[in-house]
């Protein structure tokens, strides 16, 4: 009892010292203010280099004058001379701060200067007598008063929690955070490279739909008062790419946000970015090798290597990925060969020794897939393209001339992950009609995931659409890898959070 009564007395008073520390720090600024300094007028500050671009180039910038501006994270006052440390985008550097140099009424206003403060500092490049790199200030500006505490000042920010609700406040205390959205910046813009360097134009497509179809996934749905009409947001760019391969535009892809109504964690997030591609006279072999390629290329371009350590594990996408048939994976991890199961009914009765739940509307392909899941993609560490799903789980995709129960689809697992989906995409407007229909019945069933019938989009299809290879991927997945980060919230700049309550 005591104890509880200890902790709850600690707590009341760092609150009340917290409390007092921002009371202080409104003070500041109201002073400022009244003697006609208000910090928050300016409006602009010549910077002319970053902190590392300063500590790579020091032999040419050694007693060159220069500007900086970033975040006082650590003040050293010393009488007539103190030191702080700036961060900038970039990292951070040290600036002298000396009386003489700066003036005497600058000097004290800069004693006042908080940690969290935003500052302008110009002055000459030197080495300290420890061999710091540093500014030594002729001027120093403050250019943004910090009226709240930085969290390092108790106990630093390590809570999850409050790092994904407050990013700003976790890329200002985490640099390894920074790093990764830096990261994230650069994978986007590599992608865009090769697929412009490939002859690909990049478009953009409607986030509010009528019919959100393209994937298994519940959508996110509004009213549209202009119109009257109830709309979606989209869950996949794939439907109105392929319109655009209809209208003869060879080779397209998008780079942008969707949105599905589905649960949080790891490796979901209800909105995400999504790339997809098209490309007319290829099919999924094509795709392979290009997906094969652009993830080497990117891998290269912002890693530098394509050896990338992620988990436990090192993977390597620089030798040749691994092909697989999902009824050779089923087979080889859970000793199951769906050659020899000749109908539903027998696969149900295989999944019941095996465990495998199943709900009554699944078909042998929706088992065959099950298995799958279940026993072999766990296995799949290192690269590898998993070929030839079944046709009750893919409506989008071509059938397999030589196999009609199966289609020309691919999926890219690394590190037991989907990575990447890929189809020869179905251009035969009966077939896609047929399997629609299915999508529907699968609906009323009670998938809510399953496709409605766009019309529009067949309409497209009956005009004609060319053989087309077609590929799709998360962002976020791919960056998760190429940064070694364990959840996708760890890339998501503002990752969805349930509200807090008042």
């Amino acid at each position: 009892m005591a104890e509880t009564q200890n902790t709850q007395n600690h707590a009341q008073q760092q609150e009340q010292d917290i409390n007092q520390l921002l009371k202080v720090r409104r003070e500041k600024l109201a002073a400022l203010q009244e003697a006609g300094r208000d910090p928050f007028r300016i409006t602009r500050y010549e910077v002319t280099h970053h902190s590392m671009e300063i500590k790579d180039h020091f032999q040419q910038l050694e007693g060159q004058t220069v500007s900086v501006a970033g975040r006082i994270m650590q003040k050293r006052v010393m009488g007539k001379a103190s030191f702080c440390n700036v961060q900038d985008l970039q990292g951070n550097i040290q600036s002298y701060v000396a009386r003489d140099s700066v003036g005497e009424e600058p000097y004290a206003d800069f004693k006042k200067f908080d940690v969290g403060d935003i500052v302008g500092i110009k002055g000459e490049v030197f080495k300290t007598k420890t061999g710091e790199i540093s500014i030594h200030a002729s001027e120093i500006t403050l250019l943004s008063k910090s009226l709240q505490i930085l969290p390092e000042k108790f106990h630093g920010l390590t809570n999850t929690d409050i790092r994904y609700r407050q990013r700003y406040t976790d890329l200002i205390m985490n640099q390894d955070v920074k790093e990764t959205f830096i990261k994230r910046s650069r994978i986007i813009s590599a992608i865009r490279r090769y697929l412009d360097g490939e002859g690909f134009m990049e478009v953009e497509t409607p986030m509010l739909v009528p019919n959100a179809g393209g994937a298994a996934a519940r959508p996110f749905e509004t009213h549209f008062n202009a119109l009257d009409e109830d709309v979606k947001l989209r869950i996949s760019l794939e439907l109105y790419l392929k319109r655009l391969i209809v209208g003869g535009m060879e080779r397209v892809y998008e780079i942008g946000r969707v949105f599905r109504n589905e649960g949080l964690d790891t490796r979901h997030n209800p909105e995400f970015t999504l790339m997809e591609l098209y490309q007319a006279y290829t099919d999924y072999n094509g795709m392979m090798d290009l997906t094969e390629n652009m993830f080497r290329y990117v891998a290269q371009e912002v890693c530098g290597t394509t050896l990338i350590p992620y988990g436990e594990e090192m993977i390597d996408l620089g030798r040749p990925f691994e092909r697989i048939t999902m009824l050779d994976a089923v087979k080889k991890y859970a000793g199951v060969d769906f050659d020899e199961i000749p109908d539903t009914e027998a696969a149900r009765k295989i999944a019941d020794e095996k465990g495998v739940h199943y709900e009554q509307r699944h078909a042998k392909g929706d088992i065959l897939n099950l298995f799958f899941e279940e026993f072999a993609e766990e296995h799949l560490v290192q690269p590898t393209f998993v070929m030839d799903h079944p046709v009750e789980v893919s409506p989008l995709t071509k059938r397999k001339p030589d196999k009609p129960d199966y289609v020309e689809r691919f999926e890219l697992f690394i590190y037991g992950r989907e990575m990447c989906n890929a189809y020869s995409e179905l251009n035969d407007p009966i077939d896609q009609r047929e399997r629609f229909r299915a999508q529907e019945a699968a609906l009323a069933a009670g998938d809510e995931e399953a496709n409605t019938t766009d019309e529009d989009f067949m309409n497209a299809l009956e005009i004609g659409m060319p053989p087309t290879g077609g590929i799709g991927y998360g962002i976020d997945r791919l960056v998760m890898l190429l940064t070694n980060s364990p959840a996708i919230r760890d890339v998501l700049l503002f990752p969805t959070m349930k509200s807090i309550e008042k």
